[in-house]
């Protein structure tokens, strides 16, 4: 022990003895006023600079514990852009780009770790690397004209931190952020979230994370003005490595130019084994395509569409494209793996190598958000189980603490895109945490004039109503899906002041400025599906006045709805001609029914109308885009119509699901025509058909007047096409168990699971010469004539496992 651990050691022993040490009881979390720390690196106002080398800082600070008589040692740490956290050389953890993307000026989530066992005895060393995130993003000016720091708070990376340990006696020891930390430059040279990593390990600073380390020629910390937000302590899962995939063919492109194959496209980062010499510098670029010669094509994951000399901005580079560059320290082998960005690729173009790599030396790590992923699909169509396997890898690389478009260009949490598969995220995962931190996201960015477009707000406004709704529409789908009251309540007031909002922006009810079907083959204008959100959020807005006994505004909203309801009738149902002869007539007559506008006595006109749409389409298929698609599927099989949908989804033809497999996608595309330029190929919005196999091929659909699964709805259907389904969905109360099967003879068995505390309502069609049979746990449940109504057998199931036969006598 050297003579500053043995000071150290010493000073730590007059604390536990009671003399210099707190003896008040343990406060968890990081108190408000702990002090945040940074470098000394000034402001940057000039564009063109921030492109230049600015290294990513180091922090270090030691200390002494009494490892022997620790009862509890937790570590709660938070950033402005993003932090990487080490005790005594080694990382603290499993977490990625932490803190979670927010607006840092108004909340700001913090991490907590639990070092009791990591903690050496004597001295100890906390390490502490600054990324630049979302907090300090680069001026690129997306589209030519977005620049993310016109809108985000912004300021160089700091961060703040509190170790809290407690020892046997019940004294407690402080290590918290402050100017005694000390701080130097790291090999980290750049680092951006769209643009990649520059890594010199020439630049690296042997043994500074560890105890002893000489920090006299370090500078102490600059103590700096928090950044404004709230510290909370983090609800919801951190970003994790969630799946590797090993590369599957390297291919050499030129000289000392290499292409790698992970196989699929997915969001996040790698690690690559290199070998070269002091100074040798490797280049690595990604894409989620490549071109007819082989070569790598970025371009489908260039950020904000900067293709040009120019139209970035001052100091832009001329393609935005991802990219990463090594700088050998030593002559030798390294694996190198990036810390504060992440890509969207399939392929990796490596250049500056002397020799091919090995499939062993490239490994692909996925990085989202550490959703539980406890639901699952399985059918008897190899297509419909790989729509269903593209699909969910689709959404998990689309969660980065954000539910964004697309992980690559813009990285933003659109709110259309929530509202098109926000539901089909809930049949495949447990999000009941992701979302309420995506709610608060859009409570700190609504403001009361104008509807933006994404949380956290990024400058855009042009999308309207069917984006910015995204937070009421998750409060409801936590409510129904997850039984959470609570978000119903403590956001109500604020869901009536928005609603005032919308009647001040539409005063006519009809919905006319925004965006509609995005990427609909055919347009359809914000008007139908616009007014369709309006209509929905009125309905929404109804149940949570009822719930919160509010009876003067759940009239009001009844009102409103009925209101809005006969205007949409009005406008786009009972005129014909003009304006409605032009738009997507899939869309149309799909929202219309979707959102209960066609009067009962009419509805059999508008379904005939759909489905002669549908037949009308190219090859019979759906030409919807972000909405129709999920309104079209609901739409169908609301009205018996399953097969007709199940004909066009297990189809291989354009337009499709098929077809994107077909042409080798391995995630979703964001249009129905494959883009190798402008278009990303990952991309959630047309993933609503997930949300179908759940709801009508496996017929598992919540109960709105029984939120949270207390009550639900079994009503599987099964198609000519297939022979079995099983699904399995996670309630509140334990696993629904939808799983059916037909025999050769045209049998058709049902095996249900019904958790404790819950009833399902089972339904299936009955056709004459049918015969139902119902066990439960082995026991004979009778089936009363009572029980069928309009051609259906309608059997309440309490909870227990179910084997119900359907066959033809």
């Amino acid at each position: 022990m050297n003579k500053l651990s043995k000071y150290l050691f010493f000073l730590l022993t007059i604390c536990i003895s009671g003399t210099a040490c707190a003896t008040e009881d343990r406060v968890s979390g990081i108190p408000q006023q702990n002090k945040w720390i940074s470098n000394d690196q000034p402001v940057l106002t000039d564009l063109a600079s921030m492109y230049g080398t600015y290294p990513a800082p180091l922090f270090r600070k030691e200390f002494a514990v009494d490892a022997t008589r620790i009862r509890r040692a937790t570590l709660y740490i938070t950033a402005a852009g993003y932090y990487k956290a080490t005790l005594n050389g080694r990382r603290i953890g499993d977490i990625y780009l932490d803190p979670a993307w927010t607006d840092f000026s108004k909340r700001i989530y913090f991490t907590e770790y639990d070092l009791t066992a990591s903690l050496s005895n004597g001295a100890n060393c906390l390490g502490v690397t600054l990324g630049n995130g979302f907090y300090n993003p680069l001026p690129l000016q997306m589209w030519g004209y977005l620049n993310l720091r016109n809108a985000l708070p912004t300021g160089n990376p700091s961060f703040t931190a509190r170790l809290v340990v407690e020892y046997n006696n019940g004294k407690t020891q402080e290590i918290s952020t402050d100017k005694t930390w000390k701080f130097a430059p790291g090999p980290v040279l750049k680092n951006s979230v769209y643009l990649g990593e520059w890594y010199d390990a020439r630049k690296e600073i042997p043994g500074w994370e560890l105890p002893g380390f000489d920090d006299s020629a370090w500078k102490k910390a600059c103590v700096l003005q928090s950044p404004g937000g709230k510290l909370q302590p983090r609800f919801f899962p951190p970003v994790k490595i969630t799946a590797q995939f090993p590369s599957v063919k390297i291919s050499l492109l030129s000289g000392d130019t290499y292409l790698a194959d992970m196989g699929t496209n997915f969001a996040g980062i790698y690690k690559i084994r290199l070998k070269g010499n002091l100074g040798d510098t490797i280049t690595l670029r990604f894409g989620e395509r490549i071109y007819n010669d082989g070569s790598l094509n970025p371009m489908t994951a260039v950020c904000g569409q900067i293709k040009r000399k120019g139209s970035g901005g001052p100091g832009a580079p001329d393609i935005a494209w991802q990219t990463n560059t090594y700088v050998f320290g030593r002559d030798g082998d390294v694996w190198f793996s990036p810390e504060f960005t992440f890509h969207t690729f399939r392929y990796m173009e490596i250049k500056g190598l002397k020799y091919q790599p090995q499939l062993s030396d490239i490994q692909g790590l996925a990085l989202n958000t550490a959703i539980e992923e406890c639901n699952r699909f399985e059918c008897s169509s190899d297509l419909l189980n790989s729509i269903q396997k593209i699909t969910t890898r689709t959404f998990k690389s689309n969660l980065v603490s954000v539910q964004s478009d697309c992980p690559a260009r813009e990285k933003f949490g659109y709110g259309g895109d929530i509202n098109a598969v926000s539901e089909s995220f809930i049949s495949n995962f447990d999000m009941h945490g992701f979302y309420r931190k995506t709610i608060y996201d859009w409570a700190d960015a609504i403001n009361d004039s104008v509807f933006i477009d994404t949380a956290p707000y990024v400058g855009l406004k042009y999308c309207g109503i069917s984006w910015e709704s995204a937070f009421l529409f998750l409060q409801d789908q936590l409510y129904r899906y997850y039984g959470d009251e609570e978000i119903v309540r403590e956001m109500y007031d604020f869901d009536l002041k928005w609603m005032e909002k919308v009647a001040r922006l539409h005063p006519n009810l009809i919905v006319d400025k925004g965006l509609g079907d995005h990427e609909s083959m055919i347009p359809v204008p914000v008007q139908v599906t616009g007014t369709s959100h309006y209509l929905q959020a009125a309905g929404v807005m109804k149940r949570f006045a009822s719930l919160m006994n509010d009876r003067v505004n759940e009239k009001k909203f009844t009102e409103l709805e009925n209101n809005l309801r006969e205007k949409m009738q009005e406008e786009f149902w009972n005129k014909s001609g003009g304006e409605n002869e032009k738009m997507n007539k899939q869309t149309l007559f799909a929202s219309l029914l979707y959102s209960g506008v066609i009067p009962e006595n009419e509805k059999t006109a508008a379904i005939d109308s759909l489905i002669a749409s549908v037949r009308k389409g190219e090859n019979g298929h759906f030409t919807t885009g972000i909405f129709g698609t999920k309104y079209i599927l609901e739409a169908m099989s609301q009205n018996g119509l399953t097969q007709d949908a199940f004909d066009v989804v297990n189809s291989s033809a354009f337009p499709g699901w098929g077809f994107m497999l077909s042409r080798g996608a391995t995630t979703l595309w964001e249009t129905w025509k494959e883009s190798d330029n402008t278009y990303s190929n990952c991309h959630p919005m047309f993933g609503s058909v997930s949300e179908w196999f759940y709801r009508w091929l496996g017929g598992i659909r919540p109960d709105s007047s029984h939120p949270g699964f207390r009550k639900f709805i079994l009503d599987p259907q099964t198609p000519t096409g297939l022979t079995y389904v099983k699904t399995l969905y996670k309630t509140p109360f334990g696993y629904i168990k939808s799983a059916w099967q037909k025999n050769d003879s045209g049998e058709i068995s049902y095996e249900i699971t019904v958790p404790g505390g819950t009833t399902a309502l089972f339904k299936t069609v009955v056709k004459k010469g049918n015969e139902v049979e119902i066990t439960c746990n082995s026991k004979k449940i009778s089936v009363r004539e009572s029980d069928y109504k309009d051609g259906c057998l309608y059997k309440e199931l309490e909870a227990g496992d179910y084997l119900i036969t359907k066959k033809s006598v």
